[in-house]
Formats: structure tokens, C-alpha cells, sequence
């Protein structure tokens, strides 16, 4: 593991499997580099399959920066971040591919559509309406973390808490990066030129349709595997759908 300062500062964890064309992966909410990439095998499938994993931990997760300022969270910090590990390995437009998963594939999108040119683009776990609807995602799990000791099971909020409790994410942190998070307009993804595949569970409807957003891509693909959205990620098809589609 090392760290990359981002624009202002804040440290960044960046985790490194493989040798090869370069990968950034973006985990999801609440989630980090390990969980979603590496503890899964998702990381050693791409680096076994010729590829360089890069993987930062996001902001105010994992093993990265967590400040409770509110200043250090302007509109789309992770796309700057994002941005900042790139500029700082020296990734070139057209000579690495990125990967997102959740908020990790909003990010993704974001990132595209601010200038970054990855070769290939996989947006994992996500819809169309998933894009455009975030204000509804991020009230729910403000609403979540703001009754986080009141919840029980059988509450709607109730496995949004649990995973918090695993992944001990903290909540002032993360409250203030779920505001920072603004919508994505379907009419912008016509800016999204390179090949894209949307990989989603067959059970995984939680941002929405996967078949509209690859409909509503120049280059969209939809490749489904199996599972929901959450536990797809434990799943080898994952890796084994990014690491094929990259390599086409």
C-alpha cells in the first residue's frame, strides 16, 4: 500500500496487484479497496489476466483520509480524487482502463466525462437510473447514518448499518461525502465515446435498469452475472466478466 496526496492535501491509500496494462477500480460505498477488489480474488483474476490493479481507497473510507471538514467535500471530490491518483502514477489517456462498481462506477462516469480517457470503461453494479437518481440513494443512507444506533432489524436501513458497522466507516465522514455527490444528466453519457461494459448481478436492480444505461451508451454493452448487488462482489464472475471485457 502507499499513499498519493490528492488536490488539496488529503492522503489517499492506493493498493497494487499485477504487471501490466495499468486498471483503476473504484470501490463502492461504504466498501474499500479489499473488500470489493482484493479479499474476493477480483484483483489477482486481472493481475493473472496481464493486468496492473490499481485500486485507491476513496475518500473517507477504507484506509484513506477521513477529515470532518466540510470544505475538504466540494461537488464530485471522488472524481478529483480520482483524477489525482491518475495524474500521479502517470496514467495516460488510451493506455489504462477504469472500473467502477456502485458509487465507484458513478464516479467513474464522472471522471470520463471531466477528461479522463481510459482505453476501456466498465461500470459495475449500476443503472440508468441510478445516475440520475442519486439524491433518493444518498437520502436513504443519510437517513441511515444519522438513526444509526435507533435501527433494527427488519428496518429498510438495517443491512446499510450492519455493513457500516463491519467496514467501521466513519459516519461524520461519510455524511459529508453523501452530499457531495451530484446527479449525472442521461443526456451527458452521448460523451462517454469509448467502449463501456455494464457488468450487473441478474438480481441486482438497485441502481436501476443495467440494459438502459448500456442502451443509452455510443459503446454500451450489457454483460450480466450472477447475484444482487451485494453479493455479486463475492462472486469470481465479477472479476472473470472485467478481466474479459479489458481484454477484447
Amino acid at each position: 500500500m502507499e499513499t498519493i496526496a490528492s488536490f488539496d492535501g488529503a492522503e489517499l491509500a492506493v493498493h497494487r496487484v499485477g504487471e501490466g496494462r495499468p486498471v483503476l477500480l473504484l470501490h463502492g460505498l461504504f466498501s474499500s479497496a479489499a473488500m470489493n477488489w482484493i479479499d474476493f480474488g477480483h484483483a489477482r483474476t486481472l493481475a493473472e489476466a496481464g493486468f496492473e490493479a490499481i485500486m485507491p481507497d476513496l475518500r473517507a473510507h477504507g484506509q484513506s483520509a477521513t477529515p470532518h471538514d466540510p470544505q475538504a467535500y466540494p461537488p464530485d471530490v471522488l472524481m478529483r480524487d480520482a483524477r489525482a491518483v491518475a495524474d500521479a502514477l502517470g496514467l495516460e489517456a488510451g493506455r489504462y482502463d477504469l472500473v467502477g462498481f456502485s458509487l465507484g462506477a458513478r464516479t467513474a462516469v464522472n471522471a470520463v466525462l471531466a477528461g479522463m480517457q481510459p482505453r476501456r470503461l466498465a461500470l459495475c453494479g449500476m443503472g440508468l437510473q441510478g445516475l440520475s437518481g442519486w439524491a433518493r440513494r444518498s437520502a436513504f443512507f443519510i437517513d441511515a447514518i444519522d438513526r444509526f444506533e435507533e435501527v433494527k432489524h427488519g428496518d429498510p436501513a438495517y443491512f446499510a448499518v450492519s455493513f457500516m458497522r463491519k467496514m467501521e466507516v466513519d459516519r461524520v465522514a461519510a455524511r459529508l461525502l453523501l452530499q457531495a455527490v451530484e446527479d449525472i444528466e442521461d443526456a451527458d453519457l452521448s460523451g462517454i465515446t469509448m467502449p463501456t461494459g455494464v457488468i450487473c448481478g441478474d438480481q441486482d436492480r438497485d441502481n436501476g435498469s443495467p440494459q438502459d444505461l448500456a442502451d443509452a451508451l455510443p459503446q454500451g454493452t450489457h454483460i450480466e452475472i450472477p447475484g444482487t448487488h451485494m453479493s455479486c462482489v463475492t462472486k469470481p464472475e465479477l472479476g472473470q466478466a472485467i478481466a474479459s471485457y479489458l481484454s477484447d
